[in-house]
């Protein structure tokens, strides 16, 4: 009877660990309850039935857990759990043949700090340094990325 115990804390604590390695990220309570099952295996191996069951159930649970681990990895139960799309989308760079540096817009959203401006006809992505600007409000491109502009607050209309 105690080597039914001993097995099945030992089953119990490593299906606890299998979950918690490929299914809940992070540290759990499934992590946590899968180790400390294995330990009171073994302790439970050790009391019960004697030093040398005990020095089995420690190597055995190491070596099994091991082997679990490799079993799940193999069996390819985590490519049927998951994500096979492929990102397609791209992101838009700025022509800067369109937009140059000393150009002037208009806001678009607020610049928080940052938003949508229009410039030369083209709605880009724009960033402040420090200052937050309100819609409608007229800008001038300081500098061209390949993604967004950097803009200042102008005084200038478009």
């Amino acid at each position: 009877m105690d080597i039914i115990i001993v097995i099945a804390l030992l089953v119990l604590a490593i299906a606890f660990l299998l979950f918690e390695f490929f299914l809940i990220p992070g540290f759990s309570i499934a992590g946590g309850t899968g180790i400390v099952l294995l330990a009171v295996a073994v302790w439970y191996a050790y009391s019960h039935i004697g030093p040398a069951a005990g020095n089995i159930t420690l190597f055995g649970s190491v070596a099994l857990t091991g082997f679990a681990v490799w079993l799940f990895v193999k069996s390819r139960a985590l490519e049927k759990m998951s994500l096979k799309t492929n990102i397609t989308g791209t992101v838009d760079k700025i022509d800067e043949e369109v937009i140059k540096s000393g150009d002037v817009g208009v806001t678009i959203s607020r610049l928080a700090p940052m938003g949508k401006v229009k410039v030369n006809g083209v709605v880009v992505e724009a960033k402040t340094n420090d200052e937050f600007i309100d819609p409608n409000e007229p800008v001038e491109v300081q500098e061209v990325f390949k993604t967004n502009v950097l803009v200042k607050k102008s005084e200038v209309r478009n």
